[in-house]
């Protein structure tokens, strides 16, 4: 009998595991960081175990319902980061649940967004630099909009994004420099964080005795195998007529 695991995932069926990740990223249950991870493996997974592998650690009512929209919060439309010749830091574990502003006046501010939770389906930053630096850090595989202007300064996104089509999260970033920079930055050009998911694969490593892209190898060469031998048979029972 085939191992139900091993049947082969459809677009729509990947497409429904990526909206329950997005939802339960909204509802707090995975960082910036997890979600990007998940959504790219969701988008690669070949089989059903694979798509399996990515929820089993969150509800499974996350597929259907929809996620609560999360209330503006009353005389406050958008939380601010200020660093007037000196520093504003924001990273680690923190919450984005409205849109962000960062203003560097002769200093720096730095928004690292890997580890945040967002509670929002899109973070929005605008970002002022006079003749200071702005630097916004996100995970590799995001999708970065930013506009704005620069004079006599520098705006610009160096990030692995996404591949065309595929519904992963979006940062988009409103820049205004006058002799200052506007930066956003990838893993790849930050200082890298230990990957959540990385260290979550891992433990279904452990838990199952073998790795899971491992066991997706074995289970679609076993088929082949099975394949073959089926019309090894055919052809001898042909013959025997």
């Amino acid at each position: 009998m085939t191992d139900p695991g091993g049947v082969r995932a459809s677009d729509a069926e990947r497409e429904a595991v990526v909206e329950q990740l997005r939802v339960a990223s909204v509802e707090g249950r995975l960082t910036l960081a997890e979600l990007t991870d998940r959504t790219e493996a969701a988008y690669t997974a070949t089989t059903h175990a694979e798509l399996a592998m990515l929820t089993q650690d969150l509800p499974a009512g996350a597929m259907t319902a929809p996620a609560a929209p999360v209330p503006a919060r009353e005389g406050r439309k958008r939380r601010w980061f200020v660093g007037i010749m000196g520093d504003s830091k924001r990273r680690g574990s923190w919450q984005i649940d409205q849109e962000l502003g960062a203003v560097a006046v002769m200093g720096d501010v730095l928004l690292d967004l890997r580890e945040a939770e967002v509670r929002t389906d899109m973070v929005d930053i605008t970002a002022v630099s006079v003749m200071g630096n702005v630097k916004i850090i996100v995970p590799d595989g995001v999708n970065v909009d930013l506009d704005g202007v620069a004079i006599m300064g520098d705006k610009k996104v160096d990030v692995l994004e996404a591949a065309p089509g595929m519904n992963v999260p979006v940062v988009r970033v409103h820049a205004y420099a006058v002799m200052g920079d506007v930066k956003v930055i990838g893993d790849s050009r930050a200082q890298p964080l230990k990957r959540g998911f990385a260290a979550w694969r891992e433990h279904w490593r452990q838990l199952h005795g073998e790795d899971w892209r491992e066991l997706g190898r074995q289970l679609r060469s076993e088929g082949r195998e099975l394949r073959r031998q089926l019309r090894d048979e055919r052809r001898d029972y042909r013959r025997g007529y």
